[in-house]
């Protein structure tokens, strides 16, 4: 059985044990459980709460700034979600692994996103998001006079989660309207103000002590390729090729393709950190394998198992990508002898997507996926890193003749270049396949790590080949907030690794520098727990700012139509208010269950 399902058997098995001792009476009054989830209530505290609240002026004037901040965070949460789930109902996308049973389960390493190698920092940013939750909702409950009739902490199963403060009922009504507010969003505030000092230390302090390491990290070797059989594998840092340096993935590149020679001596930097590492050359013999394939390739070759080796290009033993651009040549076309067997293609740059207002497109060229492009101003393009190098050869608005094979058909389309918004050279508005004709081609066969990317995107020096944001997000102020949420989630939204956290299988990869560097490898612990704890601290306040009951979100929105409605001129304002809030918050289900069913149900 897979862990999803000895967790879900686990559960079960707890929830029927519990249930079997509260029918019978067996449990302490105090312990109150729901299924796998368990409460446990005291009196005790209540003294230093009030002893927290006791400046009420300065804890009113905090949650005023936070009923505004969170009123405009629920007008967004509305907004996003509206749109979203219509969006989602119109023209639903296919499933994808956020829509998988155990991604929504906050149980790191069930869920898919959230790493099992970082599981203490994910539940210690867990246990203060809910408690800094709760503990604003106890403090303005005496802020505002309103009784605690108990507090406790919040377990699934046996698992501390966090705390709960339970206001009395009938205090809470006696209470104002205002008052009420406050108190429903100290929880909020207090999340939000979490995540701004988490992010401060580590986009300041915490990054600035984090450098790239020199070389280019390994994330992988593809099996069976010519590095996995030299014993190259995760951790490693290629450092140099021959007697070529490798800084970063680009100087790798260039130094393969420097030389025909079949082997290669390639030297190592392994090992968790600088005081343990240890430096050791390999000979790599190389041989041209298809590692990786696009669906509706040219050759019709897909990937199970094991590369695909290439022998021979139109007839020449071939064993480097070099030498697999020699046998082309000027040819548009060539015939490759697989171990699956033979097979003519167009050779060329492959394009998955073409931007429909992208400088291509506007040239009139064809915008379907498998676009090939053969040739830029009569220069001979063969892979994407030949397309590449091409285009950081020219400049936004320069006109380049594109020829491109479509559909059985080879035609040149003059093609005005935009600007990358990455580095300012010209731009065809395309996203390009790595390797050759949707086949990922390489004669040495190992994934780069991100390392410098990710870096970037905390705020650091990411080096040369570090990619951070670009666009309108890259400037705006929510930077930060974007960040925040899509790195565990990078796969599907930036095109590289999810953020896995520094752990000890990434030390290699990372120098520490800067004003924390005598803490050592405690750097990489600092930068999981701010940044966990950020990421989790943001998913609660926003997630309570939905407009639904029973969120903070829901319960605000109550209250703020009842102040509006009091002051028309109706006779039932109850059943106004009831109508106006429950239209909204079915509103935020249907969105929400669209948003996480949606995809599944009606996309198939």
């Amino acid at each position: 059985m897979n862990t999803l399902l000895w967790v879900l058997v686990g559960l079960a098995a707890y929830s029927a044990a519990a249930l079997f001792l509260s029918q019978r009476g067996l449990l302490p009054s105090s312990v109150r459980i729901q299924g796998p989830f368990t409460t446990v209530h005291t009196k005790r505290g209540r003294d230093f709460i009030d002893w927290i609240a006791t400046p009420k002026r300065f804890w009113r004037a905090w949650t005023n700034l936070g009923v505004g901040a969170t009123l405009v965070v629920m007008a967004g949460m509305f907004f996003f979600l509206l749109v979203q789930g219509i969006a989602i109902a119109r023209n639903p996308p296919p499933p994808s692994s956020v829509n998988q049973p155990q991604n929504f389960l906050v149980i790191p390493g069930v869920n898919d996103f959230l790493p099992l190698s970082v599981a203490p920092e994910i539940v210690f940013g867990l246990l203060v998001g809910l408690v800094v939750h709760e503990g604003g909702h106890g403090i303005l409950c005496r802020v505002e006079d309103i009784d605690i009739e108990s507090m406790g902490v919040f377990l699934f199963t046996i698992i501390p989660l966090g705390a709960f403060v339970e206001p009395d009922e009938e205090s809470q009504r006696n209470a104002s309207r205002g008052g009420r507010t406050r108190m429903f969003a100290a929880g909020v505030t207090n999340n939000f103000f979490v995540t701004f000092v988490a992010f401060v230390l580590l986009f300041g302090p915490i990054i600035g002590s984090i450098g790239v390491a020199p070389g280019m990290a390994v994330q992988g070797a593809y099996d069976g390729s010519p590095a996995s059989t030299a014993g190259i594998a995760q951790g490693d840092r290629i450092t140099a090729v021959g007697d070529v340096p490798v800084s970063n993935e680009s100087s790798l590149d260039s130094a393969l393709l420097g030389t025909d020679q079949r082997t290669v001596t390639v030297e190592l930097d392994g090992g968790e950190s600088a005081a343990d590492r240890e430096v050791r050359t390999v000979d790599v013999q190389r041989s041209l394998v298809v590692a990786g394939s696009v669906a509706g390739n040219p050759a019709n070759l897909s990937i199970e198992g094991e590369p695909i080796a290439v022998t021979q290009v139109n007839g020449s033993a071939v064993y480097t990508r070099t030498g697999f651009a020699e046998a082309v040549g000027e040819s548009r076309f060539a015939e490759l002898t697989t171990d699956r067997g033979t097979v003519t293609i167009p050779v060329g740059a492959y394009l998955t997507r073409v931007a429909q207002d992208g400088p291509l497109a506007q040239s009139g060229a064809p915008t379907d996926p498998g676009v090939i492009v053969m040739a830029i101003d009569g220069e001979r393009v063969v892979s994407s890193t030949e397309l590449t190098r091409a285009l950081d050869a020219t400049e936004p608005g320069q006109t380049v003749a594109v020829e491109l094979y479509h559909d059985g058909t080879v035609e040149t389309y003059e093609v005005t270049l935009g600007e990358n918004p990455r580095d300012g050279t010209g731009f065809l508005g395309v996203n390009i396949f790595p390797g050759t004709s949707g086949l990922l081609i390489t004669d040495f066969g190992v994934q780069s790590y991100p390392a410098g990317t990710y870096v970037e995107l905390l705020g650091g020096d990411g080096g040369p080949d570090a990619t951070g944001l670009t666009g309108p997000v890259a400037d705006s102020p929510l930077a930060t907030v974007y960040v925040a949420l899509v790195l565990p989630l990078a796969s599907l939204v930036l095109g590289i690794p999810n953020f896995p956290g520094f752990t000890g299988a990434v030390f290699n990869f990372y120098a520490i520098t800067g004003p924390l560097a005598f803490l050592g490898t405690g750097v990489f612990l600092l930068a999981n727990v701010a940044f966990w704890m950020a990421w989790i601290n943001l998913q609660l306040g926003l997630f309570n700012c939905i407009p639904g009951y029973p969120l903070d979100g829901g319960r605000i929105l109550r209250a703020s139509v009842e102040a509006v409605v009091s002051r028309l001129p109706i006779s039932d304002r109850d059943r106004v208010v009831t109508t106006i809030t429950t239209g909204i918050g079915l509103t935020m289900l249907a969105s929400l269950l669209l948003l996480v069913f949606g995809p599944t149900v009606l996309g198939g």
